[in-house]
């Protein structure tokens, strides 16, 4: 396939004429008349003096950092003089306060400097380490093709990660692979459509959609927030039995997380994009609430869709996103409970349970936890401890499905429906019990009403999100723990 140059990617994403360059003259490194030879029928032949650009310029109006590899220029190989301007360009967008958008296209280490030049992916990764510490966005546009460090470095350090459609992205180059072990490496597999649907990478971009997509991705990671939104009206609760909102919650046409994105939020962009496997239960999203920005973690609604390990492998990497980024994070319940297989217990599922509790109730930034639907086992209390807790008004938390609590106590499922009123699971119970701070109405299922539900449930996460946006951080945490330090004392 043909290549994306690294002049054409400053093109496609930066406002027309506002690139400045960072680029001060590359190191002397040559060291055989061969290799100097060879960096200058290079420079000639793409009319850049080393293999990666660096610089500024503006995405619609707002300043951003690039690092773009050159392919041509010696398969884009990074040696000293690249990774010095690599990270010379890094360090000054942190110092500057700036996103930084980084472009790999490359075969890795260059091979004419030797060992010397593979450790230069050391300090690389220092300096987006320190990019990402100081809370400023690292986004990652994997073209074609990069392997090797390269793509075991600085390629795949990005907050966000997407790659162009088609290209060849691993970390053994297919050639390598087939001269080490003389057989071809499995066709197929490094695809940026194969990382995508293993949730290795966030998307499949294609260089026309990416200003856009870039541009939605920082309305959310870096554009300050809206304005304080309007809070909606509270409603009487009706008296619901707790067994009539369980079947509710299960219907097929409840709107999920899914829902909730595409009708009441803004400027979503989806991540990890898993296709296949349990993990593929986790949606991990950028959106805007009413102008509010969030990372959103929700469980989906699909058929068979019990939570395993990696599930919650995904919801602690979106737990690290927000921390990371400072953003606010919205966790979206809706789970029939916990894998329970021999995978589930071999891939650590209770250590998970257990690492998502400890991470999610201490985290530093503020947090928004909606049961929407079905909250059943350790996956749904795994994503409750938060800040704040809505709750839709079928909603509800159990430590088991009520059928399986039946089973345990009466030793058979007919005893679900007193079972499910008897242990207080419903919201109403919750919110009585302080786990739950707000009930979101149905009228009289959201199912019936899905826009109409969805918008007040959009409302209610902006306010949310906008109150413990005023809230000093150390506050706001010595409140959460306070408050899930008092459950169940009185």
């Amino acid at each position: 396939m043909s290549r994306i140059g690294a002049h054409a990617l400053r093109d496609a994403v930066l406002d027309e004429g506002s690139f400045v360059s960072w680029d001060a003259p590359p190191l002397a490194v040559a060291t055989s008349d061969a290799y100097q030879r060879e960096l200058a029928d290079a420079q000639a032949e793409t009319g850049l003096d080393e293999s990666v650009l660096t610089g500024e310029g503006t995405v619609f109006g707002r300043r951003v950092a690039v690092v773009a590899c050159e392919f041509d220029f010696l398969a884009g190989s990074i040696g000293v003089a690249a990774a010095e301007r690599i990270t010379a360009a890094i360090q000054r967008a942190t110092a500057e306060g700036l996103p930084l958008l980084a472009s790999p296209s490359s075969g890795g280490t260059r091979m004419q400097e030797g060992t010397v030049a593979f450790l230069q992916m050391v300090k690389i990764a220092a300096a987006v380490e320190l990019h990402r510490r100081a809370h400023l966005p690292y986004l990652v546009y994997l073209r074609h093709p990069t392997t090797g460090g390269v793509f075991a470095s600085w390629g795949s350090l990005g907050h966000v990660t997407a790659a162009e459609p088609g290209a060849l992205v691993g970390f053994l180059g297919p050639r390598v692979y087939e001269h080490l072990y003389g057989e071809k490496f499995p066709s197929g597999i490094q695809t940026a459509e194969n990382l995508h649907a293993h949730g290795v990478i966030d998307g499949v971009v294609p260089l026309e959609l990416l200003r856009d997509t870039l541009d939605r991705t920082l309305r959310v990671v870096a554009d300050p927030p809206g304005p304080p939104p309007v809070a909606p009206a509270p409603e009487p609760l009706p008296d619901v039995p707790a067994w009539e909102s369980v079947k509710a919650s299960r219907r097929p046409d409840r709107p999920g997380v899914g829902y909730l994105l595409k009708h009441g939020a803004t400027d979503q962009v989806l991540l990890s994009g898993t296709e296949r496997g349990e993990a593929a239960t986790t949606l991990l999203a950028l959106a805007r609430f009413s102008g509010q920005p969030a990372v959103v973690l929700g469980q989906r609604r699909i058929v068979g869709g019990l939570v395993g390990p990696g599930a919650l492998q995904e919801a602690r990497r979106g737990m690290a996103l927000a921390a990371g980024l400072r953003l606010p994070l919205v966790l979206v319940i809706d789970t029939a409970g916990p894998a329970l297989s021999t995978e589930a217990e071999e891939g650590g599922l209770a250590g998970e349970i257990a690492r998502c509790l400890a991470e999610l109730v201490t985290l530093d930034t503020p947090t928004v936890s909606v049961l929407m639907g079905q909250g059943s086992g350790g996956p749904a209390l795994a994503m409750v401890p938060a800040d704040r807790v809505l709750a839709a008004l079928h909603g509800w938390l159990a430590p088991l499905p009520p059928e399986g609590a039946s089973a345990i106590v009466y030793r058979d499922t007919e005893h679900a429906p007193e079972l499910s009123a008897a242990q207080g699971i419903r919201s109403a119970d919750l919110l009585r019990d302080g786990i739950v701070d707000v009930v979101v109405p149905e009228h009289p299922d959201a199912a019936d009403e899905p826009q109409q539900f969805t918008a007040r449930l959009s409302a209610a996460i902006a306010s949310e999100l906008y109150q413990l946006s005023t809230l000093p951080a150390a506050e706001r945490l010595g409140m959460r723990l306070h408050r899930y330090r008092r459950i169940g004392l009185g």
